[in-house]
């Protein structure tokens, strides 16, 4: 992709852009709920349809001239369908939070009650955080990760759930490294008479591809973001039983957004359609191989995982056995130095701030999509561990840098400008 077009009017924001597709073909995208799409999305993303209002949806807009906008959007929603085997779908969310934003405000009344994993324990912010909209207009109650064991604890959660007695139930997590039993929740919910929203932002990839259980089908609503392990248009998704579908549709539009970003439902379509491919399958059961080479390796290198390894795109580290006196933003800051860029991370029982927590939150959807396979993913655990064992050495430190490029030119991503 060129810029060209972008430098004769504006240089700044042009040399910004190359040097952001220069940054992202020399160092490994390592944080989890990153990716990179191809061009063919990027292309759909950039295109007319950014000056299309197309307020409503499909066969009923509020404005003339939607006949293309209602035929892309209408491929997304299709797609969607076939991949998730979803009765109902909604493409025009600009986030996996205005998607959970969606389902409350169709379903919950102000100071109902949400039921969510704790933010520092693997939760998310649009799931009931104070400082987050959720928070401030619901009543929130929040269940944790056994500390000991780094899983959901289904008894306790019961429990909780019955004295809470909650509204909705939100499960599915940005920091949870097991594959989640969405028929628990969905127990527990029936149990209480809540409803229940799965939250697949990380893992819907992973779902669509066969290699995670879907809640579709389970959960009465089902959100999540299409840029991650999906690798479409960045935005949001709603999926629900038909009958949810005008509750829903009403508090998209207009209820908390205007029109649509149809250049970003084009991407969706476009990604959508490359995951109907059958390579799609390939991917998305080698970035689940390549976390658990990852995670291995980095406990055969004395490294402690919450829950003991991974069953999905990311490992989250534990640093206070193995190194008690390096805090995740150290580690962050020091493997970026050096080409990796992941994120420091809260842990089960978290002694620190979330501003400078305990852990390290590593995900391989990105070195997945530039043909990583377990061999290259261990060594990169090996380099991941030198940094984090020393992050002051700065011999250390640019053996390892020197190794990443390598690795990025082994392993190219776009071509150069």
């Amino acid at each position: 992709m060129s810029y060209d077009t972008v430098r004769e009017p504006d240089p700044a924001t042009a040399d910004a852009l190359v040097a952001e597709r220069e940054r992202q073909n020399d160092t490994l995208a390592m944080i989890a709920s990153e990716n990179h799409v191809s061009e063919a999305v990027m292309a759909a993303q950039s295109s007319e349809l950014t000056n299309k209002y197309a307020e409503g949806y499909p066969g009923r807009r509020y404005y003339g001239g939607c006949e293309h906008a209602d035929e892309v959007e209408q491929l997304a929603i299709d797609r969607a369908k076939e991949l998730w085997g979803a009765d109902y779908v909604n493409v025009q969310p600009h986030s996996g939070s205005q998607a959970n934003m969606g389902v409350y405000l169709a379903m919950l009344d102000p100071g109902d009650r949400i039921f969510s994993l704790d933010l520092t324990h693997g939760g998310h912010l649009s799931h009931g955080h104070p400082k987050n909209f959720a928070g401030q207009v619901y009543e929130v109650e929040q269940y944790e990760i056994d500390p000991e064991t780094g899983r959901l604890d289904f008894e306790a959660i019961r429990e909780q759930a019955e004295a809470f007695d909650p509204d909705i139930i939100v499960s599915g997590f940005s920091a949870y490294p097991r594959e989640v039993d969405w028929d628990a929740f969905q127990e527990i919910a029936d149990a209480v008479g809540a409803y229940h929203m799965a939250d697949i932002a990380h893992i819907t990839g992973l779902v669509a591809a066969g290699v995670h259980d879907s809640p579709v089908g389970t959960a009465d609503f089902v959100t999540g973001s299409t840029h991650k392990t999906i690798r479409a248009g960045r935005g949001g998704i709603i999926m629900a039983d038909e009958e949810y579908g005008d509750a829903v549709d009403s508090a998209i539009i207009p209820g908390t957004q205007g029109g649509p970003l149809m250049h970003n439902i084009a991407g969706k379509a476009v990604g959508f359609a490359e995951a109907l491919e059958p390579e799609f399958e390939s991917y998305a059961r080698q970035v689940v191989d390549n976390a658990a080479a990852l995670g291995e390796r980095l406990q055969e290198h004395g490294l402690s995982l919450v829950s003991g390894g991974t069953d999905t795109h990311l490992v989250l580290v534990d640093l206070r056995e193995s190194h008690p006196d390096t805090t995740g933003k150290d580690a962050e800051e020091a493997l970026e130095e050096v080409g990796i860029v992941l994120n420091a991370n809260t842990v089960p029982g978290e002694t620190r701030s979330p501003f400078d927590p305990s852990g390290i939150r590593i995900g391989t959807p990105g070195i997945t999509t530039r043909g990583f396979d377990e061999e290259a993913s261990r060594e990169v655990a090996d380099l991941i561990y030198r940094v984090v064992d020393d992050p002051d050495d700065d011999a250390v430190k640019a053996t390892v840098s020197d190794r990443i490029d390598e690795l990025t030119d082994e392993f190219p991503l776009y071509d150069r400008e």
